[in-house]
């Protein structure tokens, strides 16, 4: 018998569930002092969170899709660019967001319904959130292939979810990357439900790493609730995409500790013993006790952070509920540049509905 392929993927995980080391930790991340920012980062995101929540439960924030449990991912992948890359995200990496710029207040007015929180303070050439699951990754697919024929050295990263990773456009963006070497890296961040649909019934692939494969991209499936794999897996993805290996496709495996969003409700379709367990994997509560034994955190100073995260949290909030609310007819401003006849018409017609 001839076999035409066999494949492995590397697993990468430093950090156990309880915090202790499991393997040797990379060079690069030996320090634990130089995790302290991202882990105060991570803290914040959590606060940001669930003050986010309670501004939709009391009626003052649209549908929120939270971010609970996907902190380290998000984190560590934003700490792995550099500010002239391009990111192209989905709804929800706040984490990665935040450390490229976006303020918090922009995040709530995008969820507030207004879509000037789409025009984010981070770095221009990233792309705006775009509702349908994946379709970003082939927009990141294409600034890619800007920086490969002009032979920049800057990369381009998408996420998407479990779920995404089934959509035609994450396999159409990976073929392109993996048939140009484009410097692409393709993030599924997977939290184990698309939406209501477990990952079990969405593909029979035994990874989601794997299926970058097919187009010849690197392929890694890391722990995304441990920040030094995460940082350890961009890392390495980075580095070949910059020196022209081209892309990789990169499954992190984390849980959705929270609802899809403020308008689902999870306990339908997902067993509390499952959301119990993978409490006990969560990322900060991992790395807290990691840097604790360490001797460079103290539960004096989270409170310390957890009381300045909270000002700064509410400084954001109060930011954003102090935005004017745009008229009426802004609603037709944010598609076209031109707005096509009937797109006027509308316009005009919402106008006269006013009196104006």
């Amino acid at each position: 018998m001839t076999v035409a392929a066999t494949f492995e993927i590397e697993y990468l995980q430093y950090l156990g569930p309880d915090g202790k080391p499991v393997a040797e930790l990379p060079a690069a991340f030996r320090d634990p002092k130089a995790l302290l920012p991202l882990f105060k980062q991570m803290l914040f995101v959590r606060t940001f969170d669930a003050k986010a929540i309670a501004l939709q439960r009391t009626g003052k924030l649209g549908t929120y899709a939270s971010c609970l449990g996907h902190e380290a991912t998000h984190v560590g992948i934003g700490a792995s660019m550099q500010p002239d890359d391009v990111f192209a995200p989905s709804y929800r990496e706040y984490g990665a967001q935040f450390m490229r710029g976006v303020l918090p207040r922009e995040v709530l007015l995008y969820w507030g319904g207004d879509e000037r929180g789409n025009d984010f303070s981070g770095p221009k050439q990233d792309y705006a959130w775009c509702v349908p699951i994946s379709t970003q990754c082939l927009h990141a697919a294409g600034a890619a292939l800007k920086f490969k024929l002009m032979k920049q050295k800057q990369l381009a990263v998408a996420c998407c979810g479990d779920g995404g990773s089934s959509k035609t456009d994450f396999y159409a963006a990976l073929n392109s990357a993996g048939a140009y070497q484009l410097p692409l890296i393709l993030c599924v961040v997977n939290n184990g439900w698309a939406i209501s649909v477990p990952r079990s019934a969405q593909t029979g692939a035994k990874t989601l790493a794997q299926k970058g494969l097919a187009g010849g991209l690197h392929s890694l499936q890391v722990d995304g609730n441990d920040l030094i794999a995460v940082l350890e897996g961009m890392r390495r993805a980075s580095e070949r995409a910059r020196s022209g290996e081209g892309g990789s496709v990169i499954e992190f495996m984390t849980y959705r500790l929270h609802d899809h969003t403020t308008a689902d409700d999870a306990r339908r379709y997902r067993n509390e013993d499952e959301v119990k367990d993978a409490w006990t994997r969560e990322p900060i509560a991992r790395l807290r006790a990691y840097l604790t034994a360490q001797g460079v955190w103290s539960e004096a100073e989270e409170k310390g952070w957890a009381d300045e995260c909270a000002s700064k949290v509410d400084v954001e909030i109060n930011a954003y509920l102090e935005t004017p609310v745009q008229p009426v007819e802004a609603m037709f401003d944010y598609l076209y540049a031109d707005p096509p006849p009937d797109l006027l018409a509308q316009r005009a017609f919402a106008l006269a509905q006013e009196g104006r």
